[in-house]
């Protein structure tokens, strides 16, 4: 379910940030699961310099007046050095709506079975393969999170700071599209930040 389907306009600005290179990152593994990921697998130097480089060129989210981040040791790590750049009053926020994507039996496996996921979400994005979690059903909850955002706030700048699969699924929920396509939208690469929009 995308929560976002039917609201017309928002309330506030999304800037979306994917976390910095990680250990797993470094490793080529997949760690998805909170007991893997909640408190291992943090930032690699370069993974911090990244976030670092991104946050000072990206002048626009000067304004974030808050951070909301999946509590994964990366993406939190990530978090912490924005909010500590952008001078943010209020301490970053931990949601387990941002969290990486589940991939179930593909964890602390290779990375190369990304594209296993990726090839059965084209073809249908509530279908879950090894318990690897659906496209449909991350869309479900990362939107949702933004939902909540727009029913408490208002005027707001955001920064969201979360994962690959995570981030390219609400791409798709902005777009008010299905999340099979996913994949198929420009990718977020390691700390990069950018502005989501909602379609009409």
């Amino acid at each position: 379910m995308n929560h976002l389907q039917l609201i017309k306009s928002l309330n506030n600005r999304y800037f979306v940030m994917r976390h910095g290179e990680s250990t797993a990152n470094q490793k080529g593994l997949i760690v998805s699961a909170p007991e893997k990921g909640i408190d291992d697998y943090g930032l690699t130097n370069t993974g911090r310099l990244q976030v670092e480089q991104s946050v000072y060129a990206k002048t626009l989210v000067s304004g974030v007046s808050k951070i909301i981040s999946s509590d994964f040791k990366r993406a939190r790590e990530s978090a912490e050095i924005a909010h500590s750049l952008l001078s943010c009053k209020d301490d970053v926020t931990l949601s387990e709506n941002l969290r990486e994507r589940f991939f179930g039996d593909f964890e602390m496996s290779s990375n190369i079975h990304y594209q296993t996921v990726w090839d059965t979400d084209a073809v249908n994005s509530g279908y879950s393969i090894d318990n690897v979690e659906s496209a449909d059903a991350v869309m479900e909850r990362t939107s949702l999170l933004v939902l909540s955002l727009e029913k408490e706030y208002s005027g707001k700048m955001f920064l969201l700071v979360s994962h690959g699969d995570a981030l390219q699924i609400l791409q798709a929920a902005f777009l008010k599209a299905e999340a099979s396509i996913h994949r198929s939208l420009p990718h977020l690469q390691t700390a990069e930040i950018r502005e989501l929009i909602l379609a009409l």
